[in-house]
């Protein structure tokens, strides 16, 4: 729960209580927060009431996938705190990872990203007047971003920049200049956007440790960094956008989101590398508290634009007060299966209790839900749907037969190319009417 009004004068501490949204986490070995930035206890992150900018990064690669709920769930909560986010469309460091796509793919990318995540936001009923989108080419190119990226490479090691990369950048046999050139990038928009601090999945921990040892020594100030948990994939480990198998895509129909749901490995009791299970924890529970907090009244964003999707949480209409997550259940299994929080649920799963087929069910129906609104925005939009066609073009589609072009008949002069025979044969019987002797006779000669 976030408390407090940061548009209110004054210095005031205000709290953010990590306990119940768990917007992120700072290890003792991520090193001490700025003087205004820290931890109160370890659960409550205190800022003073001013202008916060918060930085959110993504590479625009492979098709944005239901994973990105997770950081963005939390990303909504600072926008409800009244957090002023920058969300950076890294097309620079797109193009530098083992160059996954070429500058001019990277630029089509980038306005997808930006049509996805907007429609997210809007489909949350987030308020986005305090949400800023930059892209990484608008300030990297400059001058005095390459300076002070220089003076970066003159102090930092090969060692350090290969192992700050190591969990984000494509670790290849034979890796490329780029891959170390990433880390430092990362680094230095965090003082050229002018941010505070920095929120990121857990793997970006090696690029954030980096980020506050080599920052102080270029005389910038060292940022705070919050984490986010890595939500595992459909057939466990990472959720990926290379691999189709693992992720479901903003995109995807009804009929393929339910078969990779069906697929997807979710053994009965085993609470670990349960993708299922993790998303219901980091994105569900959030959200369906959220919506239930909205039909209450609460409207911590304070705007029209909090108040834009106030849909239904996802419980049953007769679920019990208090409930977050309802699983509809046929009555001869038992009914209907309520739940509080989501340690109840993961209770329950671990128990066998809750059976993978239930889960999977109403996991399933909510993730459907959630993708509705955001397929429907991207129906309307004839802009996004041509972007899209330009940024992940069919691989299987056939390329278009170019249409051969028609000639154009032009026929030959007088006595050239077919004419000639029919010039020849024209003037020989020209020549035979006005001289008679010239004509070869066609009766057999006396004898």
């Amino acid at each position: 729960m976030f408390r407090g009004n940061r548009d209110v004068p004054g210095w005031r501490l205000e709290e953010l209580d990590l306990r119940d949204n768990d917007i992120g986490r700072l290890p003792s070995e991520m090193g001490l927060l700025p003087l205004d930035v820290f931890l109160v206890d370890g659960n409550t992150f205190r800022v003073p009431p001013r202008r916060i900018w918060e930085r959110e990064g993504t590479a625009p690669t492979g098709r944005p996938h239901i994973g990105y709920f997770v950081p963005l769930t939390k990303i909504a909560d600072f926008l409800r705190a009244g957090v002023e986010v920058i969300i950076l469309l890294a097309d620079v460091h797109a193009f530098l990872d083992n160059l996954k796509a070429p500058l001019e793919l990277v630029a089509h990318r980038t306005k997808y990203y930006k049509f996805v995540l907007l429609a997210v936001f809007k489909s949350l009923g987030i308020p986005i007047s305090k949400l800023r989108f930059v892209e990484g080419s608008s300030y990297q190119l400059s001058k005095e971003y390459n300076l002070d990226n220089y003076r970066l490479c003159a102090i930092v090691t090969e060692h350090d920049a290969k192992k700050a990369g190591a969990e984000v950048v494509k670790q290849v046999e034979s890796p490329l200049l780029s891959g170390l050139l990433y880390p430092g990038l990362q680094a230095l928009d965090e003082q050229y956007l002018g941010v505070d601090f920095q929120f990121g999945g857990v793997d970006q921990r090696k690029i954030f440790t980096f980020a506050e040892l080599y920052l102080p020594r270029l005389g910038y100030t060292k940022r705070a960094h919050l984490m986010n948990a890595m939500v595992p994939g459909l057939a466990g480990g990472k959720m990926s956008s290379s691999d189709p198998n693992s992720k479901i895509d903003f995109l995807d129909p009804p009929e393929v989101v339910k078969k990779k749901i069906k697929l997807a490995f979710c053994e009965e009791g085993n609470v670990q590398e349960n993708g299922i299970l993790s998303f219901a924890e980091a994105v569900l529970f959030p959200i369906s508290q959220l919506r239930t907090e909205r039909l209450k009244g609460i409207d911590i964003a304070g705007g029209s634009e909090g108040q834009a999707a106030a849909q239904k949480p996802f419980i049953s209409d007769d679920a019990p007060e208090g409930t977050t997550f309802t699983i509809d259940r046929d009555e001869k299994f038992g009914g209907p299966m309520h739940y509080k929080t989501f340690q109840e649920m993961r209770d329950a799963f671990e128990s066998k209790a809750l059976h993978p087929k239930d889960l999977k069910a109403g996991v399933g129906s909510a993730i459907l839900s959630l993708l509705e609104p955001i397929r429907k925005a991207f129906e309307e939009n004839e802009e996004w749907k041509e972007v899209e066609k330009l940024a992940y073009p069919d691989p299987n589609a056939k390329p278009e037969k170019k249409k051969k072009k028609e000639k154009t008949y032009h026929p030959p002069p007088p006595g050239k190319g077919k004419n000639a025979v029919a010039a020849q044969a024209k003037a020989k019987t020209e020549a035979t009417l006005t001289d008679p002797s010239t004509a070869e006779s066609s009766q057999e000669p006396i004898s």
